[in-house]
């Protein structure tokens, strides 16, 4: 794994180790791991609470607390180096339209709700509160409140919505980080609505064809763009949806570290699906020289996961600056044309 050269000496506190000053629970709730390295965290967090802050001003003299945005260059810019998260529920619902449906739909959550519930739906969503997110302190049980309250109602509201999807495995993580960021149940219904509805559309289907497109489509990209890379799965006969599938369907959640993932998630919904295959490609083609070392297919499997880990994604104010620059062009026009060719031969291979 490629590591940044770091300082043969390290500046230190005097008071103690760098685990006594950090929490073991980060800012979102989540319990930190036990090889967590608290070191390379504060390190980072040194500088990163600099741009932060920075980042934080800027917001500031754009917003000046208006709860309506207008989208445009600038806020495109804005949103690429990072949104604020006492920020990110108000821009999220504007970019996403979901904000315009919010206001145009009055009451329509509340209805939902109280709706008569399909008894198969209850019981899929039941059955998955108690997986999702075990290691974040405000979904236990004992957590007040608790969390798992409002994840399954937001998840009964969006199957009662939309009845053709229902639910499937990799809502509920979905759901769940929209509740920790704008802690409101109706917003992440209709952030909810946005994602699925129109900014990944048929990702979460029975048939799951929006899903199974978006895996060929990166085959393909890596194909032009990093064919060592695409030669080696190749070799080993893997398929893509066996080591990015998770990568999609759970939009890197428990794929890259949390705040990486949020810093996706502000282009996701400012600009679409494209962001997936920008973060997907900057990922290989950064490791391609290991990924090209595999000698099997677990071999393949093992790097996939090795490749999401590590100091290049942790830092991720630098790696959000190298989705935009690493992959090249990626135009909406070529996705759109991979789309209808993986598409089309996906339904002829399946019929």
């Amino acid at each position: 794994m490629e590591k940044k050269s770091k300082p043969a000496q390290r500046t230190r506190s005097p008071d103690g180790s760098a685990r006594d000053r950090v929490d073991s629970v980060d800012p979102y709730g989540f319990q930190r791991s036990k090889d967590f390295d608290y070191e390379s965290y504060e390190e980072f967090m040194s500088e990163y609470l600099v741009v932060l802050t920075r980042r934080t001003i800027k917001w500031s003299k754009l917003l000046k607390g208006k709860r309506r945005v207008q989208k445009n260059v600038k806020l495109k810019r804005y949103v690429r180096k990072g949104i604020p998260n006492e920020h990110r529920a108000l821009i999220w619902m504007a970019a996403s339209g979901g904000q315009d449906q919010l206001e145009k739909n009055p009451g329509y959550y509340q209805s939902l709700l109280g709706a008569q519930h399909d008894p198969k739906l209850v019981e899929t969503i039941c059955t998955d509160l108690n997986r999702t997110f075990p290691d974040n302190v405000a979904f236990r049980k004992t957590a007040n409140p608790c969390m798992q309250k409002a994840l399954y109602n937001v998840l009964l509201a969006y199957g009662n919505h939309n009845p053709d999807v229902g639910y499937c495995q990799g809502m509920n993580f979905v759901a769940g980080y929209l509740l920790i960021i704008t802690k409101d149940e109706e917003k992440s219904f209709w952030l909810m609505d946005a994602l699925l509805g129109r900014i990944l559309p048929d990702y979460y289907s029975p048939a799951m064809m929006g899903l199974k497109t978006d895996q060929e489509v990166l085959g393909e990209l890596v194909k032009v763009k990093i064919p060592g890379v695409w030669q080696t799965m190749m070799d080993h006969n893997v398929m893509w949806s066996l080591v990015v599938s998770r990568w999609f369907i759970c939009l890197y959640i428990d794929v890259l570290p949390v705040e990486t993932v949020l810093r996706i998630w502000d282009c996701l919904f400012y600009e679409g699906s494209k962001i997936l295959f920008r973060v997907a490609l900057t990922l290989i083609q950064h490791q391609q020289a290991l990924l090209q070392q595999a000698q099997s297919l677990p071999d393949v499997c093992q790097n996939f996961k090795q490749i999401t880990q590590g100091p290049f994604v942790e830092e991720c104010h630098t790696f959000m600056q190298k989705i935009f620059t690493e992959p090249g062009s990626l135009s909406i026009a070529t996705l759109s044309k991979l789309r209808a060719t993986c598409r089309s031969r996906i339904s002829a291979e399946e019929h």
